[in-house]
């Protein structure tokens, strides 16, 4: 009894709500405008007996004609916020890759991939130009956020269970080859970013000489 008065009551403010957002919407205020001026034309002796006819279907026309009620989208970080955002994940990921030992192979490559990731988020030109590219950004976030920290918890992890079943590939080897794709990704974002540089010069050239021919 008590849920089902719990509910009841529920749907009752629900109700409520939606009315008073219905009174509050453009089609009731459009509607009522329409009404009121039907209203006065029944005061006037337009339409006689039928004036309450004639009320609502102005009130009806009024609220057909509103335009509809928009929702506002929701907002979400821009590109230099996000950076900023992954910039701030960067350094907890260094953080964490401090405490963490790795054979001396793959920490060189992991040195170098953080060393390129440091230079991308440095605050400057460089990093505005990252941020204008939203794929590029996106990429970096995923690596610094998620394929980074797998590939070294997994080794790990992994590295202990060989410990006890040794054969297969080393997990050494694998995080080598895991670091080394990464490194390619983040390659291919620099070089992105170079071309989109080389051709604003190019940009830039064409429109100075067609400027001075003119």
């Amino acid at each position: 009894m008590a849920t089902n008065r719990a509910a009841g009551a529920a749907a009752g403010k629900a109700l409520g709500a939606r009315f008073v957002t219905y009174l509050e919407s453009k089609k009731n205020l459009a509607g009522s405008a329409c009404g009121v001026a039907g209203l006065g034309l029944g005061l006037a002796g337009v339409g006689g007996s039928y004036w309450p006819v004639v009320v609502a279907g102005l009130y009806g026309a009024g609220a057909l004609i509103a335009p509809p009620e928009t929702v506002a989208p929701p907002l979400y970080p821009d590109a230099a916020e996000q950076l900023g955002l992954v910039r701030e994940d960067f350094g907890r990921l260094r953080e964490y890759l401090a405490e963490v030992e790795l054979p001396p192979a793959a920490g060189g490559k992991l040195a170098e991939l953080v060393e390129l990731y440091a230079a991308l988020l440095d605050p400057g030109w460089v990093a505005d130009a990252l941020a204008a590219d939203p794929e590029a950004v996106h990429s970096l976030s995923r690596a610094i956020r998620l394929d980074v920290p797998e590939c070294v918890d997994t080794y790990n992890r992994t590295r202990w269970w060989t410990r006890l079943t040794p054969g297969g590939e080393s997990p050494e080897r694998h995080l080598e080859r895991q670091l080394s794709v990464l490194y390619g990704e983040a390659e291919r974002v620099t070089a992105g970013l170079r071309e989109a540089e080389a051709r604003r010069q190019q940009t830039h050239t064409t429109y100075l000489e067609e400027r001075g021919r003119s």
